[in-house]
């Protein structure tokens, strides 16, 4: 039987096992020496499914301590079920320029420890047709806070609200290129959002730090024809640009740059961690990444990590869903955090 493609993944020819079967009958091409009957297969007759198949893999000499699936799931509450967290998601889009991928998946130490993913996302797209705005919101929390998943759960959700309530005036300020008043008008909400969670911890008898999280988010027009990517958070976390071969921090550790002056809010609505703002015009070719605090770690202090992603996105076109959590989950040896990231590839 000949081999065939189905997919775009091309299946070799069936050989038949040894027990009681004919043996494979070899052709030769014309005016060629026949090869021994026992020489191994070329490489392009050779199973190309298992190469293509995305690994779990760690970087450096040393292996995670943790094994790299899950393994125990976290205890449910039959009268609270609509609270399971699954343990991985993943989402995607395109639009115009850009392809989006985005991956939010447990930590090794929460999978071994059977407990659930504290960190969150969340991604919807707002409006129609080229006035449609696409956010991407995700949040972490520290782990060993009691209420760090549902304070990124609550943060995103009042952030995004916000956003959406605001998207006609947001998208018109992105293509108008108006930075002042999107800085005021985002630290305005996620102020509110910081605010709502310092409420809500004295409700349940926390303290701040124990319900609180840091976040980041991501705003995209739809319209093709306008290539400014909004970035805005507070509290841990990283945004990374890949250009030309090239990682650049561009949150680089330490306070963020003071920001414009915000319009007037009431004073308990001032955010706990410094706000951070950056609008910018996306070059052909550019790969944005944004994360929470688990993977923006790795990627500033162990190298390899910034240089296998590279490597690994350095293919003309952007990664599929699965290669794309394969990569967001590239292991190293001291960082068993949840991991949460957006990519952004630029056509």
């Amino acid at each position: 039987m000949t081999g065939y493609a189905l997919g775009g993944v091309d299946v070799p020819p069936v050989r038949e096992s040894e027990g009681g079967a004919e043996p494979p009958v070899r052709r030769e091409a014309a005016g060629a020496e026949p090869g021994p009957p026992d020489a191994e297969p070329a490489a392009a007759d050779r199973p190309a499914a298992a190469d293509r198949r995305p690994e779990v893999r760690h970087l450096g000499d040393r292996a995670p301590t943790y094994a790299a699936e899950p393994g125990s799931l976290p205890p449910a509450d039959p009268a609270a079920l609509d609270a399971l967290t699954p343990d991985t998601v993943l989402e995607g889009a395109r639009y115009g320029t850009y392809t989006l991928r985005a991956a939010s998946l447990r930590g090794d130490s929460a999978r071994f420890r059977g407990e659930p993913r504290r960190d969150f996302l969340l991604t919807a797209r707002f409006g129609g047709g080229d006035d449609g705005l696409v956010l991407v919101a995700l949040a972490g929390g520290d782990r060993a806070a009691p209420g760090a998943a549902e304070a990124a759960a609550e943060l995103c959700r009042t952030i995004a609200a916000a956003v959406g309530r605001s998207q006609e005036r947001l998208a018109d300020d992105i293509r108008a290129g108006r930075r002042d008043a999107l800085r005021s008008g985002l630290q305005r909400l996620t102020d509110r959002g910081y605010g709502r969670l310092r409420a809500r911890a004295a409700e349940l008898g926390l303290a701040e730090e124990a319900y609180t999280a840091g976040v980041r988010g991501l705003l995209l027009p739809v319209d093709p024809e306008c290539r400014t990517r909004v970035c805005f958070g507070s509290g841990a976390g990283g945004l990374f640009r890949l250009r030309d071969g090239a990682w650049q921090d561009l949150e680089p550790t330490g306070p963020p740059a003071p920001p414009a002056p915000p319009a007037p809010s009431a004073p308990d609505e001032d955010a706990p961690h410094g706000f951070r703002f950056r609008a910018s015009v996306a070059r052909p070719g550019d790969t944005l990444l944004l994360c929470s605090g688990g993977l923006a770690e790795p990627m500033r202090e162990e190298p390899v990590l910034p240089a296998a992603l590279a490597a690994r996105w350095a293919e003309p076109e952007p990664p599929g869903l699965a290669a794309f959590l394969a990569d967001a989950q590239l292991r190293l040896k001291g960082y068993a955090d949840d991991r949460t990231a957006a990519a952004v590839w630029e056509a």
